[in-house]
């Protein structure tokens, strides 16, 4: 399936609305401090179908970036706009990322692509939670959809309960950020964007001791269970990254999803 986004800029993609969702979020992860600059080496860790990848060129020249995004139908449409958009530029990993090179169950869900996940504990403990993030979407959609804000948010249960109907699980392959670098023999990562449905500590533990020095930046969507927030600040401010600013989305404010934003 193709879509065009805001700029008539075309995407492959499972779901229309959510790429153009998708889009939405990107200038979110481009503040306090964050930016692309030529030829810049840019980690997307849960791509999706690469609309990250696909603004990222955009925004400067030369630009590689490295997506990783495990569930195969969602890669396939992520492989083609590398293929119509990257240039060779934008190297895509059918993989997800851990501590450990192997594999691991993954929820995979159709009507809600970006939602698929190998920790569906995040929305099964705390069916309501789900509920409250449709109903924040409704309320802050991208200036294309905004007919979403005259749905009632009565009806977000409905919503929510058609998004995870069919869902399924999926054994998917994993790598280590620390494996990529030593294969591609990186120098250094410009931009590491994190946004993996709750598996952003175990992403960060698969860096190597070796490499935390080649990052120069990151923007992580952390999902706080258990004081992982804290965990994941304390973590960057000891490898030296003592610019930090946290902050949640307008919307979701009641919810545990921060971004996390960090430099040297």
């Amino acid at each position: 399936m193709k879509t065009t986004l805001s700029d008539g800029t075309p995407i492959h993609c499972i779901k229309k609305p959510e790429a153009r969702m998708l889009d939405h979020h990107v200038e979110g992860y481009l503040q306090h401090g964050i930016q692309i600059e030529d030829s810049n080496v840019v980690f997307d860790v849960g791509a999706n179908v690469g609309v990250f990848g696909v603004r990222a060129m955009q925004k400067a020249e030369n630009v590689r970036v490295f997506c990783f995004e495990p569930i195969p139908e969602i890669a396939e449409a992520l492989r083609a706009n590398a293929t119509l958009h990257g240039d060779g530029r934008m190297t895509v990993f059918q993989e997800g990322v851990s501590s450990n090179v192997g594999e691991a169950s993954f929820t995979y869900f159709p009507n809600a692509p970006a939602l698929s996940t190998a920790h569906p504990e995040q929305w099964d403990n705390n069916p309501g939670a789900f509920k409250e993030a449709v109903k924040s979407t409704m309320k802050n959609p991208p200036e294309s959809m905004r007919w979403m804000r005259w749905i009632p948010t009565v009806f977000s249960g409905l919503i929510a309960g058609y998004l995870v109907k069919g869902r399924h699980e999926v054994t998917c392959k994993l790598t280590t950020i620390s494996e990529v670098i030593k294969t591609h023999a990186l120098d250094r990562i410009d931009l590491m964007k994190i946004d993996c449905e709750g598996a952003e500590w175990d992403t960060l533990m698969g860096i190597g001791d070796e490499n935390w020095s080649k990052i120069k930046s990151f923007v992580i969507e952390v999902h706080d269970e258990n004081g992982r927030l804290e965990q994941v600040r304390n973590l960057l401010l000891d490898r030296g990254f003592t610019r930090q600013v946290v902050e949640q989305e307008e919307g979701l404010e009641n919810s545990k999803m921060y971004n996390l934003f960090a430099l040297r």
